[in-house]
């Protein structure tokens, strides 16, 4: 039996689901009367989303709908870093998603910190884009992971390799 246990804290999310909310934004564009005939466009690409429509009117109608999908398929709205709306010829306006993913380096070393005070035996190791917690316990890392989870974070976080 191992005398110590572990689990990572990393921000991820499922590509497919992101293709299948992009997929359902375009069927709800292409049918709703207000957007119809706008030629929005929503493009994924690998770092970022790229959405070119009309106006900042339509663009604004357009995000809400990506996160409506989005939220039904269970993708945390973190996972999208909105950049300032931009006009690209014409009326037309484009905006880009940046899609976050792994956590930055002080992003983790605010959650390490976080978890040293409030929790003192779980030790926070940092490795690369993940944050590694270990403890003697099982029940002191269900009371850490219960401890990130009601704090507010600026990024999507999940537990993975719980063992």
């Amino acid at each position: 039996m191992a005398s110590t246990y572990s689990f990572d804290i990393v921000s991820d999310f499922d590509r497919q689901e992101l293709v299948n909310a992009l997929d359902q934004t375009r069927r709800e564009i292409a049918s709703r009367y207000d957007l119809k005939n706008t030629q929005t466009e929503v493009e994924l690409q690998d770092e970022a989303i790229v959405l070119k429509t009309d106006s900042e009117m339509t663009l604004g109608a357009v995000v809400d709908v990506l996160h409506a999908k989005a939220i039904k398929r269970n993708l945390s709205l973190k996972i999208f870093d909105a950049q300032p709306p931009e006009t690209i010829g014409g009326n037309r306006v484009a905006q880009t998603l940046k899609l976050q993913r792994g956590l930055s380096q002080e992003l983790a070393k605010k959650i390490a910190k976080s978890l040293r005070d409030h929790c003192p035996k779980v030790q926070p190791a940092i490795q690369g884009d993940a944050l590694r917690v270990t403890g003697k316990s099982k029940d002191d890392l269900q009371t850490a992971i219960q401890f990130v989870k009601n704090e507010d974070w600026p990024a999507a976080l999940q537990f993975t390799n719980y063992r």
